[in-house]
């Protein structure tokens, strides 16, 4: 390996922090990273303690020097996938009565504008309403959380963080004269919903602990500016978000966890009316709204619907009473719905690949838009009208570059409105894309999709990255991504395996991945690996596991129970100090993710099983591949010392010279660095070390 650092490795301080829970005594050697004050230093990274600022310069330090000698090869790479990206790339403007609306890059934008256009004009022109490249000039961080403008077209509503900590400001422009306005409002979630009214904005606030716990709102216009609560949610188990009814009479507050909902209302035209809960929460129930010819329809799992049904009822009914629309389909999982004024559209899941059927609201009749690719990626991509009989959606495969259609759902005639152009070049023909089964060790059938050079053979020789996530019901689609075509070209096989966590084969596949079951997420991306290899897709040895996030935790799970399967493991700010985590119930996820993992301070059971595979928990004296593992100071959702401590321990039980190499942003959070070019930076370092890994130049 090229990386393969000459320089001592950063030994890190040990003071052991000892703790006893159920009977069970554990240390934790590292505890000291994480900053007593870590709260302040989301908001100002400047207050990080001395101590902790210095081990983590070190790391980064050694992490620069250990991958210069893969300089040249991250600039060749980041050089290919800039080359890839269209530099003046434009979505498809949306319509909304006078305007149509849209964002578009401009050469050498990072960050891009949005814009809008006038839809009676007969050459539109571009009308400039936001620009974030100026916006984001002098910042060393730059994120737009939400860009909403006003019902009469008058304002434009935009919330910005500059830290990376995803607490937004919100500030208002003047879409005649262009002058900006602030609003006192700093610690927004993102999303901004006007009312009806064009005078009231409604917005979820934060709370200290970084939690998105209550729904304020304000006459913008109003000099006094007098902040409102519609909504403020007391459990710290639930989280809340707003947004607006699919017809747009009605303010809609969620509150939620992974496995509850609980929706409340407000008419759109009276936005200081108390909210009224539709339906009450009840644990397990999970529910969304939508309304169409003065009927709610209802997509729940009420009633044992693991797959989800749609329903209908009235608020204040209960589940119990709500009546059958469509019915439950076992292994048909129901993604998401949308209404229009004559339309039900929903979109489904079926084996790993979506579908979207269409139903006319007047006579019934369903019907399903044909796709053509045996492994593809599906998307409606929603309007702002609902008085349409138009939908677009977005399609790929992962050799066929993106495209948008705009669907007549009366005359069933498609229009190709946007196809995504690879400036470089790409030849989907090039490439051969396949979906296998593979059988994991409970005898369960692991769907895979697979990517590669259309000459590749299957005689074990390829390196192959292997990709999964495999939490929270989430399903990586099986669509196009120009950045892994630089790994692909190179002769590597690309493999996602979608394993039991996600969705991929209904929500069941959730259920078997979870609580008691996690276990099976992990064991069935180390199956695949191992299949793969069998299949001569690859050998053992030379797989790097890929993962970010809770994939983190996955790769981490992964490469403790199996480091000899990989050539190197990238993980990307993993979730993988899972004990100390869940045991920590000031982390902003930690009460709403118990659900999902299980509460290891109450339940004896669940604090076993996570002390079983917590990666961090679970480093052993062990031959361990290269890994790369990044983090972000400021990220609010895996927050910085879980890499650090971990990449501390792999390090300090390190039986091989295979580096352990951690990277720590110290201007950004879970998202990484912003602007579409900055991030490519990031993808060439983590494709660079890839490679280096495999072999390959």
């Amino acid at each position: 390996m090229k990386t393969n650092p000459v320089q001592p490795a950063p030994s890190a301080e040990k003071r052991p922090h000892h703790q006893t829970r159920f009977e069970t005594e554990w240390t934790d050697d590292y505890a000291w990273m994480k900053d007593a004050n870590w709260q302040t230093v989301m908001r100002d990274p400047s207050q990080l303690a001395r101590d902790i600022r210095a081990h983590l310069e070190t790391e980064n330090a050694y992490t620069d020097a250990a991958l210069t000698p893969l300089s040249d090869l991250k600039d060749a790479i980041f050089g290919e996938m800039k080359g890839r990206l269209e530099p003046t790339a434009r979505g498809v403007p949306m319509p909304d009565g006078a305007y149509a609306y849209f964002h578009f890059y401009r050469e050498g934008d990072q960050h891009g504008v949005y814009a809008r256009q006038d839809v009676a004009a007969a050459e539109p022109e571009d009308e400039i309403i936001l620009d974030c490249d100026a916006l984001a000039k002098g910042t060393s961080f730059f994120d737009i959380g939400d860009v909403s403008h006003s019902p009469d077209h008058k304002w434009l509503a935009y919330s910005v963080d500059e830290k990376g900590s995803e607490n937004y400001a919100v500030f208002l422009r003047d879409l005649a004269s262009g002058q900006v306005h602030g609003t006192g409002i700093d610690r927004s979630a993102g999303a901004l919903v006007w009312a009806a009214n064009g005078r009231t904005l409604f917005w979820v606030e934060r709370d200290e602990n970084q939690r998105p716990y209550a729904v304020r709102f304000k006459d913008v216009f109003d000099a006094r500016g007098k902040i409102h609560t519609a909504y403020e949610e007391q459990d710290p188990g639930f989280f809340v978000s707003v947004g607006s009814s699919d017809d747009e009479r009605f303010i809609e507050i969620s509150a939620h966890n992974h496995t509850t909902s609980e929706i409340h209302r407000i008419p759109s035209i009276d936005p200081s009316t108390p909210p009224t809960c539709f339906s009450k929460r009840q644990a397990g129930l999970e529910y969304s709204l939508h309304d169409q010819g003065g009927t709610t329809y209802i997509l729940t799992n009420q009633g044992g619907a693991v797959d989800f049904a749609v329903m209908t009822g009235k608020a204040g009914d209960a589940p119990t009473d709500w009546q059958p629309f469509i019915p439950h389909k076992p292994g048909t999982l129901i993604l998401g719905m949308e209404t229009f004024s004559r339309w039900l559209v929903r979109l489904e899941r079926e084996n790993a690949l979506p579908q979207i059927i269409i139903r006319d609201m007047e006579n019934g009749a369903e019907h399903a838009i044909a796709m053509p690719e045996a492994a593809y990626g599906l998307g409606i991509k929603s309007g702002y009208e609902y008085e349409t009989d138009t939908l677009y959606f977005s399609y790929s495969s992962p050799s066929r570059p993106g495209t948008v259609y705009r669907y007549d759902m009366n005359t069933r005639e498609r229009e190709t409105v946007r196809v995504q152009v690879v400036p470089s070049g790409h030849n989907p023909e090039d490439y051969r894309v396949e979906r296998i089964s593979i059988t994991a060790r409970d005898g369960e059938s692991i769907p895979v999709t697979i990517l590669a050079r259309k000459d590749v053979e299957t005689d074990g020789s390829n390196p192959l990255l292997l990709y999964g996530y495999g939490s929270y019901g989430i399903t990586i689609p099986a669509g196009f991504r120009t950045h892994i075509l630089s790994l692909v070209d190179r002769g590597t096989v690309y493999a996602i395996a979608h394993i039991r966590g996600g969705q991929a084969k209904g929500y069941q596949w959730y259920l078997d991945g979870k609580l008691e079951k996690k276990i099976n997420t992990f064991n069935d991306f180390v199956d695949a690996g191992r299949a793969l290899a069998e299949l001569g897709w690859t050998s053992e040895g030379r797989i790097v596991a890929h993962g970010g996030s809770a994939g983190g935790l996955l790769v981490g799970a992964a490469v403790n129970q199996a480091p000899e399967i990989f050539a190197g493991v990238i993980a990307a700010v993993p979730f993988v100090d899972v004990l100390n985590t869940m045991s920590d119930t000031e982390l902003p996820l930690t009460p709403p993710e118990w659900p999902e993992w299980g509460n290891p301070i109450t339940d004896a059971a669940a604090f076993h099983r996570l002390r079983n595979y917590s990666p961090y928990d679970n480093v052993k004296a062990k031959a361990y591949p290269p890994m790369l593992i990044t983090g972000g100071l400021t990220d609010p959702r895996v927050t910085y010392w879980e890499p650090a401590k971990w990449a501390a321990k792999l390090r300090d039980r390190q039986t091989s010279d295979a580096p352990i190499l951690l990277k720590i942003n110290m201007e950004a959070g879970h998202q990484g660095e912003s602007g579409r070019y900055d991030s490519l930076k990031e993808t060439a370092l983590e494709y660079a070390f890839a490679v280096d890994c495999m072999g390959l130049s």
